[in-house]
């Protein structure tokens, strides 16, 4: 089954860093606004789309009647910058939002949202101008300015010191693959939405939540655990896929084209062995092309999910094989991205056919 690339590169192309994602949080609510029982919309910004589950456990503490619940968690932000000095000549001093490789800025353009999106081009010191020591080196983000092609009186009158910068790139096929900046992380976005979409049941209660922040620090997945309290949890990210030359057949992590990637850890995060082995048998059960995911550095929102629940929570993590990750290139495989929507709606459909208990 195909995906709609033309929603996806509407997703990736919209601007969103950590703490304004709000064009991306229109999009999110206009899509899901139909799929779903309700929306709601937390102080931070996290959007969670809640579905009603159709199987009822008794509550110990009422005797009433009460639904466990799953929460599924992607973010909506992207790696950015913040604008923090305009000097005599127009040009905008910054700092990253989120973690950057200095040697991805050069040469690149950037949107600057200021009262209105204006484009800028990242630049530095000439090369013709470096001794030959600063030549063999990485210029380091501080030594960048962001050249508006306009003067100070003209730049103070759209920009001010605190408005967000984002990268500049349009999504193309290249392939089987989609190309594009901040695929980190709107594929995700893209992946919960169809999820939700496809979903026609679960016997337990779906909150899906499109989280902000999580580029500095998973700070809106732990503020929506903490206030769903979930019983299961499934993160949902991009994960690194190092199937380049060069790359030792260990280091890999993932491969385009190879499938959902099940996550087994990373530095955040031990996923529960109940989960990973639960995810492998679904994704057997159901003929989906899976691998699994062990991320050396590098967290995602399932470490919210599986520690800010009182007592944890059970939880995972579908990651999506993405080469060039947190470049402006960013590539993923559209058989990939199609996977791990069939594993999240299969894994969300199945969760009370499997033993949970601890062997």
């Amino acid at each position: 089954m195909s995906i709609n690339v033309k929603l996806l590169k509407e997703i990736c192309e919209v601007a969103g860093a950590p703490g304004h994602e709000q064009r991306v949080r229109e999009i999110v609510i206009r899509e899901t606004k139909k799929l779903v029982d309700k929306i709601s919309i937390d102080n931070m910004g996290n959007v969670t789309a809640f579905k009603k589950g159709t199987a009822s456990t008794k509550g110990k503490a009422d005797g009433g009647k009460k639904n466990k619940k799953v929460m599924i968690a992607a973010h909506m932000d992207e790696i950015g910058f913040i604008v923090t000095h305009i000097d005599e000549h127009g040009f905008l001093r910054f700092i990253p939002l989120g973690g950057f490789d200095p040697k991805t800025l050069t040469a690149q353009r950037v949107k600057v949202h200021g009262k209105k999106d204006i484009i800028g081009v990242m630049g530095s010191k000439p090369i013709h101008m470096m001794s030959p020591g600063e030549r063999d080196k990485v210029v380091p983000i501080s030594d960048y300015f962001i050249d508006l092609g306009m003067n100070k009186k003209d730049v103070e009158k759209i920009v001010t010191v605190g408005d967000t910068i984002t990268r500049e790139r349009e999504l193309i096929e290249m392939g089987n693959c989609v190309n594009c900046k901040s695929i980190d992380n709107r594929v995700s976005v893209f992946i919960l939405i169809e999820t939700l979409r496809e979903l026609k049941n679960s016997p337990y209660d779906v909150y899906a939540v499109f989280t902000v922040q999580e580029e500095v620090g998973i700070r809106g997945a732990n503020v929506s655990a903490l206030q769903i309290q979930p019983d299961f949890g499934f993160g949902l990210d991009t994960t690194i896929a190092f199937d380049v030359p060069g790359a030792a057949k260990h280091e890999m992590i993932t491969k385009l084209g190879d499938g959902a990637a099940i996550k087994i850890m990373d530095s955040s995060t031990i996923c529960d062995y109940r989960m990973v082995k639960y995810m492998k048998e679904t994704a057997i059960k159901h003929k989906i092309k899976h691998q699994v995911e062990i991320l050396p550095a590098g967290g995602t929102d399932t470490a919210g999910i599986q520690r800010m629940t009182a007592g944890g929570s059970i939880s995972g993590a579908v990651s999506i094989p993405t080469r060039h990750i947190h470049q402006v290139i960013e590539m993923a495989d559209k058989s990939d991205i199609r996977a791990s929507i069939d594993l999240l709606k299969s894994c969300i459909q199945d969760l009370d056919k499997f033993d949970w208990s601890f062997k």
